[in-house]
């Protein structure tokens, strides 16, 4: 199996899993800081230019959440119960429509736009703040997000959850103890502090120059 991936959090939930189960895979990485995720070879497997993707001998997917999906579905690992599918599938659209994209537009606001806008700062730090403030809910009463087992789900919220200090604020984990205590029992975890080392065997562009913005903000360019 082939990831193609960098140290963001959507491939970061994928390597997760991946660890988890000790699935073969070999690691690609994608530098999109140089455009990488632009290149025809990798269009070719996902039209959208982002990461994660797996080619899985020959069946491609790409979608950090179809992937976790088609995952686990495939090797019947960190699956709930049967009767729990459709809180499976609730959850993790919770997070797939939710939680990522206002999180990564609440990054992009903070940290990344070239001039301020206070409204669209304002209102993603909200809506991410929203979310989280569900699934700190949610996780009151029980350990994981669909009760008493660890699940793909888990993975799938914990790739963004790590990134709370850096997208809302290092006093976060005080609005947030059921997902602090929740976040820090998954990152304890071997295969998780082996999924957050990957990016490390490899060199990615650290800087966000000019170059770099063109390619990870394509409206910038026009």
């Amino acid at each position: 199996m082939k990831f193609y991936f960098n140290g963001s959090p959507n491939p970061t939930k994928v390597a997760l899993f991946l660890e988890e189960t000790g699935l073969a895979y070999e690691p690609i990485p994608i530098d999109t800081r140089t455009g990488d995720q632009f290149k025809p070879a990798f269009l070719a497997l996902n039209p959208n230019g982002k990461v994660p993707v797996i080619d899985d001998g020959g069946t491609v997917v790409f979608d950090s959440n179809a992937i976790l999906l088609y995952l686990a579905e495939k090797t019947g690992q960190f699956l709930p119960p049967a009767s729990a599918r459709g809180e499976m599938l609730s959850w993790l659209m919770f997070v797939a429509t939710g939680i990522g994209p206002f999180m990564g537009q609440a990054v992009h606001f903070k940290h990344f736009a070239p001039e301020k806008v206070e409204y669209a700062h304002k209102r993603y730090q909200f809506e991410a703040t929203r979310h989280f403030t569900i699934l700190n809910e949610r996780l009151a009463g029980r350990p994981f997000v669909l009760g008493p087992d660890y699940t793909f789900v888990d993975m799938a919220a914990w790739g963004w959850a790590r990134m709370l200090p850096f997208v809302l604020g290092e006093d976060v984990w005080a609005k947030f103890p059921h997902i602090k205590t929740w976040h820090d029992g998954i990152a304890a975890r071997p295969a998780a502090q082996r999924a957050v080392a990957l990016k490390d065997r490899f060199t990615f562009k650290a800087t966000v120059d000019d170059e770099a913005r063109g390619f990870m903000f394509r409206h910038l360019a026009g």
